[in-house]
């Protein structure tokens, strides 16, 4: 261990990257990570009398969510789960973890990341790694073969976390599924038409859905002379094409996975396409792809695919990029990828990047949802070998909260962390049991009503209260007021008051907090 000097150093050079960060008014998830290592560089020091000093943090890779970020976050799971059921979809719930052998296997170079559970001495367990697996595991052990559902849960993965891009290693996802034997391309279609409407609604910015096919890959290593045995992992190195140059991905395959720079050229002159229903009609007249059955029946699926987008209204966001590859080793169909890039005036983010007021700063932040075809992952977990096809979508959910969050930051929007509706308050002293017994009448009405926990709160302090908390309706007892049989119902905004006949108030409160946004 280092000599107590050398940490008295490294905490003195630690505490000046902490202060820059804040001088800089870098992002909030930029300083936690700093002072994090600055608190674990106190903590070997040790406490006065020597002993190991316990940091208050949160672990690697997860975050604590204050009321004005759950706020945010409900309101985007609101919009999400309401897509969904539009769509038709009941929903699951499964365990955490799972038995280590249901999840081994199944995400190709991503087993990696899966996080395995200490032996208990009983079963050897895995926490779940996404939620499209437990899924397979709950078709095939209840044996159903016919659902369309959605699953909203927290998954884990022992990634690098980049927490100021979304990525975490304890993170949401949802996810929306179609399970059963349907005619080719709808149920599909029906999925990126999901993707569309719920980042539409989202109202994030520019997103782009891409598309490819697992076939046509396979089918287009096949022709460019892949050894079978290694389309899975060079499908692994085409995905790094959206984090990655050219360049940088010809590299892998030819020095890593033992390519020729000949195939490797090939490969790269079909990843490099892009287009929609004219490119798919294209390659199925290309004198390599058009050999091969697979590529075929892939492009053929595409072209119909697109047709279905047509009639759906979303062809102006999806693109056939050949590019796309998925890494996850159960797609066998259809696979898709929406991207975001977002450009925003952004006065904050333009002082992190160090760019002048005014300047547009464009925050990208990769992929947002992705998804696709994966017929035979339940055949892996039915004793028979059954096969039941599923088409299903997974909606990256930390990411786009983490753009809310930036964008209720940037334009200063005020989010209300509370619902109330009413704040029941007093004009003179000794009415707290006269406001509790008001209180009571509105909840038993339904209606959603505070009062502060004093026996004589001042009527300004209750009116505060109400400015802070984005409360809009204040519902006044005075003396006056309990001889007359009246309430005096004041409106926050615009300090507008009216007294209304006791036992109408609560007809009052239901047609104004209706009209309420």
């Amino acid at each position: 261990m280092a000599d107590k000097a050398q940490i008295q150093e490294a905490i003195k050079a630690q505490g000046e990257v902490v202060r820059r960060l804040k001088a800089e008014k870098a992002s909030k998830d930029q300083i936690d990570e700093e002072v994090a290592k600055l608190l674990q560089l106190k903590a070997q020091l040790g406490g006065e009398d020597g002993k190991h000093v316990f940091v208050l943090k949160t672990a690697k890779g997860t975050r604590d969510y204050n009321p004005k970020q759950m706020a945010i976050r409900e309101k985007v799971f609101n919009t999400i789960i309401g897509c969904f059921k539009r769509h038709g979809a009941e929903t699951i719930d499964t365990p955490v973890f799972e038995l280590k052998e249901t999840l081994t296997g199944k995400y190709g170079e991503d087993s990696k990341l899966i996080y395995d559970l200490k032996d208990q001495g009983g079963e050897l367990l895995s926490l779940r790694y996404d939620l499209t697996v437990p899924f397979a595991r709950y078709l095939a052990m209840n044996k159903i073969t016919n659902i369309k559902r959605y699953h909203i849960a927290k998954v884990y993965r022992r990634d690098n976390p980049a927490m100021t891009r979304g990525r975490y290693r304890e993170f949401y996802q949802c996810d929306f599924d179609i399970a059963g034997q349907y005619d080719p391309m709808i149920p599909d279609a029906e999925c990126l038409k999901i993707v569309y409407e719920i980042l539409s609604e989202l109202d994030l910015g520019d997103f782009r859905i891409k598309v490819n096919d697992r076939r046509i890959l396979d089918g287009m290593f096949a022709m460019c002379g892949v050894p079978d045995e290694k389309f899975r992992t060079i499908c692994s190195t085409v995905d790094k094409l959206d984090k990655a140059s050219w360049e940088d991905v010809k590299n892998e395959m030819v020095k890593e996975k033992g390519l020729s720079e000949g195939v490797a050229d090939q490969i790269g002159e079909y990843v490099s396409m892009q287009g929609g229903m004219d490119l798919a009609e294209r390659l199925l007249q290309d004198p390599k792809l058009s050999q091969s059955k697979q590529a075929c029946a892939g492009l053929a699926d595409m072209k119909q695919l697109f047709s279905y987008l047509q009639l759906f209204q979303v062809t102006d966001k999806v693109l056939f990029d050949l590019s796309l590859a998925r890494g996850l080793d159960y797609y066998t169909g259809v696979i898709y990828e929406a991207v975001l890039s977002q450009m925003i005036q952004a006065p904050v983010v333009a002082k992190q990047n160090g760019a002048l007021p005014g300047d547009e700063a464009s925050v990208s932040v990769g992929s947002v949802a992705g998804g696709g075809r994966y017929d035979g992952l339940v055949g892996m977990f039915d004793p028979k070998g059954k096969k039941v096809p599923c088409v299903g979508v997974s909606i990256g959910i930390e990411r786009i909260f983490s753009i809310m969050e930036q964008k209720a930051e940037l334009l200063a929007e005020k989010v209300r962390t509370t619902e109330t509706q009413v704040l029941v308050a007093s004009a003179q002293k000794n009415l707290l049991e006269e406001r509790l017994k008001l209180t009571t009448e509105l909840w038993n009405a339904g209606i959603k009503a505070e009062v502060l926990y004093k026996k004589n709160p001042k009527l300004l302090t209750q009116l505060q209260h109400c400015e802070e908390t984005g409360i809009p309706l204040v519902a006044i007892l005075g003396e006056q007021e309990l001889k007359d049989g009246v309430v005096k119902l004041r409106k926050v905004a615009s300090r507008e008051e009216v007294d209304v006949p006791r036992e109408e108030l609560v007809e009052e409160l239901k047609r104004r907090t209706s009209k309420l946004p």
